[in-house]
């Protein structure tokens, strides 16, 4: 008996964009050794970024603004008249920077799957009843100048703009030269109640940073979860001070060497974690003079600490500070964040009953949701369960599935096809 002949699979526009979208991406930033992203903000990679945005927009019509912070949206309706009659606009997006040596995924997969979901529902044809946008924020990583969500939060006044311009990278350029260089004028920074009026409602979404999808371990299945919370999380630093002396001719006993001092902050911000159910991280040094035959005058280690309750937090970096005597400088706090509850239930059953997960790390959509919007995530299927890494990962038909997700709630939240 002959076979029947196999019908071809219809290609569907949005993956098809999906996919030529990430080849153009993967170049940008890329670090030849690591394999890692160097996508820091106000950067010449960042620069390659933004063109890259709003040439997309302009591929499909859509007219791009920037904020006073410098965050960038691509809107497609007008939403300054549908905000003052009552019916604001439907945004998508995420962030296209990285953390040192970062992976592909965590913020370009929502910003790309933004593009292509709007791709899916031009082809079909579909009509909205109000303005659709995509943002892409400016340093939510805070890679360069040290606090995370930093276009978020400036946006909304969570930090102030005295503040976050005074921020030095580590060469000392300020946040405001930063901006300067890269073209945008420092001067206007500062709440944007205009762009916030023109938000209803905010999703983005997020490659998953762990492994509750699809792990034996954990119940969730599927390619897509919904989230429900982020954790409260928070940044530290200690600054170690000590004497600089010579390494070689100092005796032992007579050295005051801070970095003793900081390889015990390391070793006790796990022990305190522990203790505390929580988890916590020293992950970055800097060290005065920095030299091989120096004994460094200072030391200072940034901590990031996390976990469900905002109280274990606190505990955890209190009890570390007691324990090595010295004090922790809070540099940021962010308390814990609950998106939209009937948001929340409305996107899992749209999505079949996909599952929904809290999450300990920080996004521009918590910032936005702590600020009053209706803010919303999805989070894309990780088979590594590693994030902040090369090794970070999400397979080609769980984007597709991503980006269908996306599609499949804008048309519910702003309209129905044509």
């Amino acid at each position: 008996m002959t076979a029947l002949p196999t019908a071809p699979r219809p290609v569907d526009p949005g993956h098809v964009s999906f996919d030529r979208m990430w080849a153009e991406l993967a170049p940008v930033g890329r670090h030849a050794a690591t394999g890692g992203y160097r996508r820091f903000a106000w950067t010449s990679e960042d620069g390659t970024l933004r063109e890259w945005f709003v040439a997309e927009a302009a591929r499909r019509g859509l007219d791009v603004v920037t904020d006073r912070v410098g965050n960038l949206w691509a809107w497609r309706g007008d939403p300054d008249a549908a905000a003052a009659a009552g019916t604001p606009g439907l945004v998508l997006g995420s962030h296209l920077d990285s953390v040192p040596d970062g992976g592909a995924f965590d913020g370009p997969l929502g910003v790309v799957s933004s593009f292509a979901a709007f791709d899916q529902l031009d082809a079909a044809g579909f009509q909205p009843d109000r303005p659709l946008g995509i943002a892409c924020f400016g340093d939510e990583e805070g890679a360069r100048f040290g606090i995370a969500c930093a276009g978020s939060r400036l946006l909304t006044g969570a930090m102030t703009s005295e503040r976050g311009l005074a921020l030095t990278d580590a060469d000392g350029t300020t946040m405001a030269d930063a901006m300067r260089a890269g073209g945008h004028d420092p001067a206007v920074v500062g709440r944007d109640e205009e762009t916030l009026r023109r938000i209803g409602t905010f999703l983005e979404l997020h490659v998953e940073q762990g492994r509750a999808l699809g792990d034996p371990g954990h119940p969730a299945e599927g390619a897509v979860a919904v989230g429900s919370s982020i954790w409260p999380h928070g940044r530290w630093r200690f600054d170690l001070e000590g004497r600089a002396d010579h390494a070689g001719t100092t005796r032992l006993e007579d050295r005051d060497d801070p970095m003793l001092i900081a390889a015990e902050v390391i070793q006790q911000a796990r022990a305190s974690a522990q203790s505390h159910g929580c988890v916590a991280t020293v992950g970055k040094l800097r060290v005065l003079p920095n030299g091989v035959n120096a004994i460094p005058s200072l030391v200072q280690t940034w901590l990031d600490a996390r976990g469900a309750d905002a109280r274990a937090v606190r505990n955890t970096v209190s009890h570390l500070a007691s324990t090595v005597g010295r004090t922790a400088i809070e540099e940021s706090w962010t308390d814990a964040t609950d998106f939209d509850a009937p948001l929340v239930r409305r996107l899992s059953e749209l999505l079949d009953g996909a599952p929904v997960l809290a999450t300990g790390a920080g996004h521009d959509a918590g910032i936005l949701a702590t600020a009053g919007v209706r803010t919303g995530m999805l989070f894309v299927r990780n088979p590594t369960g590693i994030s902040h890494s090369p090794d970070e990962h999400a397979e080609t038909d769980d984007c597709h599935a991503g980006v269908d997700a996306l599609a499949r709630v804008v048309e519910d939240l702003a309209g129905e096809p044509a």
